[in-house]
C-alpha cells in the first residue's frame, strides 16, 4: 500500500485526509494548530515535526495557504521536509499557491528523484467532506500515475489539465478569477437591493430561479444576509491572496483583466477595515457601509 503523508489540517485539508483515512489509506499528518488532532477521523495520525511525518512515505501531501509557506514546508533549515524524502517519492501539492511557487519547487526537489504533481482543489468544504471536489492535475504522467488512487478517492473529477507542474495552478488561477469575481458581484448586487429599498432575502429567493442565477450567489448569498454571525467557510483573505495570483499571472501573460483587478480591491479593502477573519461573504458588508 502506498505510505501517505500530508501536511497541512486546515479547513480543506482536514477534511481531505480524513476520506483518505476513512477509504483504508493510512495518512501520517503534520499540522501546527494545536487542536489538529480534533479536526481529522480515524486513520490520520498526527506526528509531532513534519519530518518524523514523512519519513519512508511514498507520497507527501502539501496543503499550505501560500507559496511562502510551501517553500518553508520543503526547504528551511529547521524544519523544511526535502531532506527528509525519499528518492522516488512524489510531493502533490493540492493547495493554490500560483504556478511560479510549484514550478521552483519542482525545480529543487528534481535533483534529489523526488517528483512533484501540482493539483489545486475547487469545490469547498462540504465536497471536501464527502470526496467530490474537482482536482486540476498538472505534472508528467509517470508521476501523475503514482497518486492517481488517491485522487480518485478524494475528487469527483480529476482531469489532467496539462504535464507540466505548473499547469494544475494556472487552471486554478483561472477558476479563482470567475469564483472572486461572481462573489463580489453577487455582494454588489444584493447591495444594490438593499439601497433600492428592495428585500435582498426576497431578491435572493427570486433571482436564483433565473438566468441570473450562480453558484456562488447560491452559497454565498443566505451568508451575506447573516451579516457578522455567518459561518466562516472561506476566509477574505483567502480571496486577497488568490485574487493577487489572477494579477500577477495576467500581468505576466500580458493580459488585462479589469473585473479581477476591481474585485481584488474590495477583498483587499475588507482586509483593511478588518474583516479578513470573517467569511468572504462579508463582501456585501463592505459594498453596502455607507
Amino acid at each position: 500500500m502506498t505510505k501517505v503523508s500530508w501536511i497541512g489540517l486546515g479547513a480543506m485539508g482536514a477534511p481531505m485526509a480524513s476520506v483518505l483515512g476513512r477509504n483504508g489509506v493510512p495518512v501520517s499528518a503534520f499540522d501546527l494548530a494545536p487542536d489538529a488532532a480534533d479536526r481529522v477521523g480515524d486513520g490520520v495520525t498526527l506526528f509531532p515535526t513534519a519530518r518524523e511525518a514523512v519519513e519512508g512515505c511514498d507520497v507527501v501531501v502539501v496543503m499550505v495557504a501560500t507559496g511562502a509557506q510551501l517553500e518553508a514546508v520543503l526547504f528551511t533549515a529547521e524544519a523544511g521536509i526535502a531532506e527528509s524524502l525519499t528518492e522516488g517519492a512524489v510531493v502533490l501539492v493540492m493547495s493554490t499557491v500560483g504556478p511560479g511557487a510549484v514550478e521552483a519547487a519542482g525545480a529543487r526537489l528534481a535533483p534529489q528523484g523526488i517528483g512533484v504533481v501540482d493539483a489545486p482543489v475547487s469545490g469547498g468544504v462540504a465536497r471536501a467532506k464527502t470526496g467530490d471536489l474537482l482536482v486540476m492535475v498538472g505534472g508528467p504522467a509517470t508521476e501523475i500515475a503514482k497518486v492517481q488512487e488517491l485522487l480518485d478517492l478524494m475528487a469527483g473529477d480529476a482531469p489532467v489539465v496539462g504535464s507540466t507542474v505548473g499547469d494544475g495552478q494556472r487552471f486554478k488561477v483561472v477558476n479563482q478569477l470567475l469564483c472572486g469575481v461572481h462573489i463580489a458581484v453577487a455582494g454588489e448586487a444584493l447591495a444594490l437591493a438593499d439601497s433600492m429599498g428592495l428585500d435582498p432575502r426576497q431578491c435572493l429567493e427570486v433571482l436564483q430561479g433565473g438566468a441570473a442565477s450562480s453558484f456562488m450567489l447560491g452559497d454565498r448569498g443566505p451568508r451575506m444576509l447573516e451579516g457578522e454571525d455567518a459561518e466562516v467557510r472561506s476566509a477574505l483573505d483567502i480571496f486577497v491572496k488568490d485574487m493577487g495570483l489572477v494579477t500577477d499571472a495576467a500581468r505576466t501573460a500580458q493580459q488585462p483583466v479589469p473585473l479581477a483587478s476591481a474585485a481584488e480591491q474590495i477583498y483587499i479593502r475588507g482586509r483593511r477595515e478588518g474583516m479578513g477573519r470573517r467569511d468572504d461573504s462579508s463582501v456585501y458588508d463592505i459594498l453596502r457601509s455607507r
